[in-house]
């Protein structure tokens, strides 16, 4: 390629450049602004600091655990899981949704965000108990475990288990949720210490960990409502509430169970 000569030139060659490297960073997933706090950090309720990405590369092979991403072959069951819920109304319109469907969800809520969830522990205390609400452990904080201690990884994961245990009366063990699906062997070595066999990821999604329009939800939800989808939602922004049946209707129409992971994977039980 010839090299730019005039002064015009070199600020065109270089724009190109400029530009080049902003959608080389935006194409990516990247992890959350700042290092991850300590443990005793207290952080104020508001939104994950940054975006789970629709469909996770790998980050990393797993450790001793099993990497659940995808359902069993030769069954119509999918996983519906909700993670975070900083937003109450859409705490609220999930659980409502459990009750009124009797559809099979999975919660993976952060204690950060107990005031939205402490509410509908009551509501919550018998689909748990019947097995059709699952509630598994996605940290307390939301933060990246890559970069902490193994003692910053393992209060992250106690603190969340005892929130759920305390609130909802159930445990959170064998599965965990890494945020932002970030996680390596040494991350999962940790967690499987404390019970937690099964690194839980997800092959379809929403797309809502961010604000997104009606349309653009629901064509996610059309995309990977199939057969064996662990599909990733989640309980932040209000979209979703004017959908849910509408994705009920869709999961119907194409023949689908929806299950907890417990019942998806039977065997990791144990």
């Amino acid at each position: 390629m010839r090299a730019p000569r005039s002064p015009l030139e070199r600020r065109a060659f270089f724009g190109l450049l400029a530009l080049g490297a902003a959608v080389a960073v935006t194409g990516c997933s990247s992890d959350p602004p700042g290092t991850a706090p300590s443990a005793t950090t207290t952080t104020s309720p508001g939104p994950p600091s940054g975006n789970d990405p629709d469909v996770p590369a790998e980050t990393g092979a797993g450790g001793p655990t099993g990497l659940l991403s995808k359902g069993p072959a030769g069954s119509n069951q999918i996983a519906l899981t909700v993670d975070d819920g900083y937003s109450n109304e859409v705490v609220a319109g999930y659980v409502a949704f459990a009750q009124r469907t009797g559809i099979h969800l999975t919660f993976s809520p952060n204690g950060l965000y107990a005031h939205a969830w402490a509410p509908h522990a009551a509501t919550l205390a018998p689909l748990i108990e019947a097995g059709q609400v699952q509630i598994i452990n996605h940290t307390f904080n939301h933060h990246d475990l890559r970069p902490m201690t193994d003692a910053q990884i393992r209060a992250e994961l106690e603190r969340n288990d005892e929130w759920v245990s305390t609130t909802f009366g159930t445990r959170t063990t064998p599965y965990y949720r890494p945020p932002f699906g970030f996680h390596n062997a040494h991350v999962d070595g940790v967690a499987a210490e404390l019970g937690y066999r099964n690194t839980v990821m997800w092959n379809g999604s929403y797309g809502d960990s961010k604000l997104v329009t009606p349309d653009y939800l629901m064509s996610q939800a059309r995309r990977y409502l199939q057969p064996g989808t662990i599909l990733l939602g989640h309980a932040n922004h209000p979209t979703v509430l004017g959908l849910l049946d509408q994705i009920a209707d869709l999961i119907r129409e194409r023949h689908l169970t929806p299950v907890t992971l417990r019942e998806m994977f039977p065997a990791t039980e144990h």
